[in-house]
C-alpha cells in the first residue's frame, strides 16, 4: 500500500478533483447554456414588456381606436402577427380574429417559458398588461431577432470543445509539473555526470519532496557525492602513489649509478623492491576496500585470542617483548565481524602504535560492553597528535612525522583499518590521552547478555 506521501495519492487526488470539476462544470455550465439557448434574454423580455405597456396605454387612451392606431404603428417595425386581446381571448381592436388566428391563440407562450428553434413556426407570445394584467394582454409573434439560441453553435463549440480542452490542458500542466519536471532535472544531472560534471546537484525543490521522486532525487545526489568522492580519492591516490614510487625509484637509480659492491647493491635493490611491493599492495587493498560494496562474511571472534596471535607476530617483527603489548580485555569479549578484515585492521593499529611509541613504551588494548556493541581502544605512549590532525591521520598517505616521531610506513595503515572496520559495521576514531594516542573501535557484539 502506498504511503501517505506517495505520488499515487497525488495523482489520485488530482484526477479525482479533475473529474469532480468536470462534473460540476457540466452541471452548472449546462444550466447556464440552457438558459441562454432556451429562454428569452433580459433585453428580449424588456422589449416585449415595453410593447405590452404601449398597448395598455393605447387601450386606456382611445379604446379600440387607440389600439388600432398603435397596431398600425407597431406593424411598421414588426412583420409578424401583433394583436391585443382581452381576458376572454377576444380582440380589443376593431379587427376580429380569423379561425386560424383563434386556433393559434390557444397555444400562447409566456416570457418565462422555454423556446425551441426546431418548431415550424415562430412562437406566439402573450404578455399581460403591466398595470392591469386582468384587463388584457399583448399577443405577438416572437420576432426572429428576439428568439433565443442564435449563438447555439458557438455555445456548443465552447461547451463541448474549448472549455474541456482548457481544463484538460490545466490537468496536463499539473501532471507535467508533478512528474515530468523532476524527471527532466534527473536527466539533466545524469547528462552532467556523463560530461564529467560530478559536482552537479539537484535543486532543493526536487530533493525536499516527500514522495518517491524526492527519494529518487536524494538518492541521485547521494550517488553523485559518492561517485565524486570515489573519483577524487582515486585521483588523489594515483597522485600520491606516483609520488611515493618516485622516491624509491630515484634511490634505485642512484644505487645503480653509484654502488660498486654487488652485494650491497643487491641488498639495496631488495629493500627498495620490498618497499614498493608493500606500497602497491597496500594501495590496491585500500582501493578495493573503498570500492567493494558486497557484504562480508561474519562470524563470532574472541578479541583476546586474536590479540594474542597478533601480539606474538608484532613482537617478533619489532623485537618488543610481549610484556609491553598488554591486553586488558575480558575473555567474554566476542564481536561479530570478518576475521581477516578485523585481524588486518587490528594489526595495522598495533604496528602503528609500536612504530610511534618509544622503545620501552607500552601498548595496551582495553574495552567495555556498551549495549549491543563493544567499545575497544588501543593506547600507545607516542605523545599524540595535534587536535586538528585527529581526523586527518585516517586519510591515505598522511604521515605526521613532525608531530609524532617515527620512521617507516606509507600512511596507509590507518586508512585501511578504518575502511575494514566500516565494511563490517564498525567504526574507528582517534583521541589524545596524557601519554599518547588512543584509537577507538566500535564493533557489534556477537552475543547478547
Amino acid at each position: 500500500m502506498p504511503n501517505k506521501h506517495s505520488v499515487f495519492w497525488k495523482l489520485a487526488f488530482l484526477l479525482v478533483g479533475f473529474c469532480l470539476l468536470m462534473i460540476w462544470l457540466s452541471w452548472s455550465w449546462g444550466r447556464y447554456v440552457q438558459e441562454q439557448n432556451a429562454f428569452l434574454s433580459e433585453s428580449s423580455r424588456a422589449t416585449l414588456q415595453r410593447y405590452a405597456s404601449e398597448a395598455e396605454q393605447a387601450w386606456a387612451g382611445g379604446q379600440r381606436a387607440g389600439v388600432d392606431a398603435w397596431l398600425a404603428k407597431i406593424r411598421q417595425h414588426e412583420s409578424g402577427f401583433v394583436g391585443v386581446i382581452g381576458h376572454d381571448l377576444t380582440s380589443l381592436s376593431s379587427e376580429p380574429f380569423n379561425d386560424q388566428q383563434l386556433q393559434r391563440l390557444t397555444f400562447l407562450r409566456t416570457v418565462d417559458m422555454p423556446m425551441s428553434r426546431r418548431a415550424r413556426y415562430q412562437p406566439w407570445m402573450r404578455v399581460p398588461f403591466t398595470d392591469s394584467p386582468a384587463l388584457g394582454s399583448l399577443v405577438i409573434e416572437l420576432p426572429a431577432r428576439l428568439m433565443p439560441g442564435r449563438y447555439a453553435l458557438a455555445w456548443a463549440v465552447m461547451t463541448n470543445g474549448l472549455i474541456p480542452a482548457f481544463f484538460t490542458l490545466l490537468l496536463c500542466v499539473g501532471l507535467y509539473r508533478m512528474l515530468v519536471v523532476p524527471l527532466n532535472k534527473l536527466r539533466e544531472q545524469a547528462n552532467a555526470w556523463r560530461a564529467d560534471q560530478l559536482h552537479a546537484r539537484l535543486d532543493a525543490d526536487t530533493t525536499s519532496r516527500t514522495d518517491e521522486l524526492g527519494e529518487l532525487g536524494r538518492a541521485f545526489d547521494h550517488m553523485a557525492e559518492r561517485l565524486q568522492g570515489t573519483v577524487a580519492l582515486q585521483q588523489q591516490m594515483l597522485r600520491d602513489l606516483s609520488h611515493e614510487l618516485r622516491t624509491p625509484l630515484s634511490r634505485l637509480r642512484v644505487a645503480c649509478d653509484g654502488e660498486t659492491d654487488e652485494q650491497r647493491l643487491r641488498e639495496r635493490l631488495s629493500r627498495e623492491i620490498d618497499g614498493m611491493q608493500r606500497l602497491v599492495e597496500d594501495t590496491l587493498q585500500l582501493a578495493w576496500l573503498d570500492a567493494e560494496r558486497s557484504p562480508v562474511a561474519k562470524e563470532a571472534i574472541q578479541i583476546q585470542a586474536l590479540w594474542d596471535m597478533l601480539a606474538e607476530n608484532a613482537s617478533y617483527e619489532s623485537h618488543w617483548p610481549l610484556t609491553q603489548l598488554h591486553c586488558a580485555v575480558d575473555a567474554n569479549c566476542w564481536v561479530q565481524g570478518n576475521l581477516n578484515g578485523l585481524a588486518q585492521a587490528l594489526e595495522n593499529l598495533l604496528r602503528n602504535a609500536i612504530r610511534h611509541s618509544p622503545a620501552h613504551g607500552r601498548v595496551t588494548l582495553q574495552g567495555r560492553r556498551e549495549g549491543a556493541s563493544w567499545h575497544l581502544w588501543l593506547e600507545d605512549e607516542g605523545g599524540g597528535v595535534a587536535e586538528t590532525d585527529l581526523e586527518r591521520i585516517f586519510d591515505p598517505f598522511t604521515r605526521l612525522d613532525g608531530s609524532r616521531p617515527g620512521d617507516g610506513g606509507f600512511g596507509l595503515g590507518l586508512s585501511i583499518a578504518r575502511n575494514a572496520l566500516v565494511r563490517q559495521g564498525g567504526a574507528l576514531w582517534a583521541q589524545n590521552t596524557a601519554q599518547g594516542l588512543r584509537l577507538n573501535m566500535r564493533l557489534p557484539a556477537a552475543y547478547a547478555f
